[in-house]
């Protein structure tokens, strides 16, 4: 029998009533040396289980690869530390995570086919889903209610009734499972909706809600879709995400505690969606696109109950406050906000050209007509397309199908414009100041789509590349994942504007690591290391304005900051602050 099993109207946990009472905790948007640390604080709000996603795009990056358990994905050593917390966990491994990640955790390998139907009985996608669990479960079955480990629950799919209806599918995988020794109870979850709920469910499996509000309305759907069995808010939406040129959403605190205090009254069980949203980390944010691409911002701090950088949030006491009142909460501390970096200024005084370098940091790929970056094998980052153009004068470059997901374009090593994917952008006129002047085209993933029918949408250029109607042939196509960047030459600045894209160095002190926030007034877009780890994406677009330091990626004495800026600048110093900037707020 599992350890956690249903009755008519509640949970039992080793047979005795239990009530689940989590928080949702990704592993691999926080740095591993703060894990401990979050779910400490999970306990202690009164949390009695976590809940992760597992993002299947990272964990089997190739798809004849071992599995990826180290680092930020080592899953095992993130369950044995919740279990050390005497906390249980819920595992949503997909394989659809969509968590505003990297094409919804859909590896690029599987999603560049446009040939395979992704979510479905297809056997060419059950068959790699089956593959994928091959490899995860005998890690994750030591970890297991029924071998004595945290896992309680574990999730089949995601909010499927919103995508698609194929219940053989769904049985696919929770027969998938069942067969490879997954004996805990098996749950679905859906928005609180009649036609949702029929879709995505699943006889014999759990059926959860997601909902933000209107508690008693969800609820009663739920009910009326399932007369009996425990009623469990699988995502009880406390905040939301952010996109670049939007507003900071938040929720008043207030307001989501009384909501949780409803959840709670009602008898029912609760995820808080999320209780420590964390960080997209490096190339890992995703993007919607309904009617417009608009990719995510590099915070997931999600408004919280535990802010981005882990300190509690006015959700967090008032939650707190509504646990006791129906569950009770340790008899301990609570926790204050940790230490934080002195502000500290960072003089940027080394340089690199990026289009001068990209032949030295990767061979390029010879074509007729540019390819995407699938089809050069590239998942993220960015590609340097490099052709010439036949005549001299005005001319009007048109891109067939537009670019995935922004392009910066220049002529002879001259910035003249840039296309982007969320303007629908082809066409640009360009003055062409002689014949076989050089066209360099630097596009940039902005992030994978991670919900709907556009996941696995393609990179780079789409189409053939015409000016004044005719097509440009033979091109050099450089793949720039930029994951290594111990190859850049830096050299001293000499005091003039940099006008096209270029790495940026320099190096600050500190005496005791702390977290900090990276502020870039002057900057316009691009990228941001500390001491080879690669923090994320600013823009000065908005609405974040910083970007967070965990304090493990520090050191003491020196440590080094990069920048690749996108865009030219005629400043050369970053600052480290103690303070958060991620915007302008939208309360909802």
């Amino acid at each position: 029998m599992p350890a956690l099993t249903t009755t008519s109207d509640g949970f039992l946990l080793h047979g005795e009533p239990f009530r689940i009472i989590s928080g949702a905790l990704h592993y691999f948007r926080v740095h591993p040396g703060l894990w401990s640390d979050r779910l400490r604080k999970a306990r202690l709000m009164g949390l009695n289980t976590v809940e992760t996603y597992l993002p299947w795009n990272h964990h089997q990056p190739d798809p004849e690869g071992p599995l990826v358990l180290d680092g930020f994905l080592d899953l095992p050593r993130f369950l044995r530390l919740a279990q050390d917390e005497g906390l249980h966990v819920l595992l949503r491994p997909g394989p659809f995570i969509c968590a505003e990640w990297d094409g919804g955790g859909l590896p690029d390998w599987l999603t560049s086919d446009p040939d395979i139907r992704l979510r479905s009985s297809d056997p060419r996608f059950t068959g790699a889903v089956d593959r994928y669990l091959d490899l995860l479960l005998p890690a994750l079955r030591p970890h297991l209610a029924a071998a004595g480990g945290p896992v309680i629950a574990v999730q089949v799919e995601n909010e499927y009734g919103a995508y698609g209806d194929d219940s053989a599918y769904l049985k696919h995988l929770a027969d998938a499972f069942r067969s490879r020794g997954v004996e805990e109870l098996l749950f679905t979850c859906d928005q609180a909706d009649p036609e949702h709920l029929a879709a995505g469910s699943l006889p014999g499996v759990l059926t959860a809600g997601t909902f933000g509000s209107r508690v008693e309305q969800c609820l009663g759907r739920l009910r009326e879709y399932r007369r009996e069995g425990p009623l469990f808010c699988a995502e009880f939406w406390i905040g939301w995400f952010d996109h670049w040129g939007g507003p900071h959403h938040v929720r008043d605190a207030a307001d989501a505690a009384a909501d949780l205090d409803r959840l709670l009254s009602a008898g029912a069980s609760v995820n808080i969606y999320m209780f420590h949203g964390g960080t997209n980390f490096g190339f890992t944010n995703g993007a919607n696109h309904k009617h417009a691409y608009t990719p995510t911002v590099t915070s997931y701090d999600y408004d919280a109950a535990l802010t981005e950088c882990g300190d509690p949030g006015p959700k967090y006491h008032a939650f707190r406050e509504v646990i006791a009142r129906h569950a009770g909460v340790p008899d301990e501390p609570v926790p204050v906000p940790g230490p934080k970096l002195p502000p500290t200024d960072v003089e940027l005084d080394g340089r690199a050209s990026l289009l001068s370098l990209a032949g030295a940091l990767t061979a390029p790929v010879r074509t007729d007509a540019p390819v995407t970056l699938g089809e050069l094998g590239q998942r993220t980052g960015y590609a340097l397309y490099r052709t010439v153009l036949p005549a001299s004068g005005d001319g009007l470059l048109h891109f067939a199908g537009g670019v995935g997901d922004r392009a910066q374009v220049f002529v002879d090593g001259a910035p003249v414009g840039v296309l982007e994917r969320e303007r629908h952008d082809e066409t640009l006129p360009v003055r062409i100041p002689r014949p076989g002047a050089q066209l360099e085209v630097l596009v940039e993933n902005m992030g994978g789509v991670n919900y709907g029918p556009r996941i696995g949408a393609p990179k780079g250029l789409l189409g053939p590349v015409s000016c004044n109607g005719t097509f440009l042939r033979g091109w050099d196509c450089h793949p720039l994942p930029l994951d290594d960047l111990d190859g850049v030459p830096f050299a001293p600045g000499d005091g003039t504007p940099v006008t096209v894209p270029a790495f940026h160095c320099g190096t600050f002190e500190v005496d005791t690591p702390a977290d900090a926030f990276l502020s870039l007034p002057g900057w316009t877009k691009g990228q941001a290391w500390i001491n080879g780890f690669h923090l994320g994406r600013y823009w000065n677009r908005g609405p974040q304005h910083t970007l967070y330091v965990p304090a493990p990626v520090l050191r003491p004495g020196a440590n080094e900051l990069v920048l690749l800026e996108l865009h030219g600048t005629a400043v050369t110093r970053a600052r480290l602050t103690d303070t958060p900037d991620l915007g302008p707020e939208n309360t909802w």
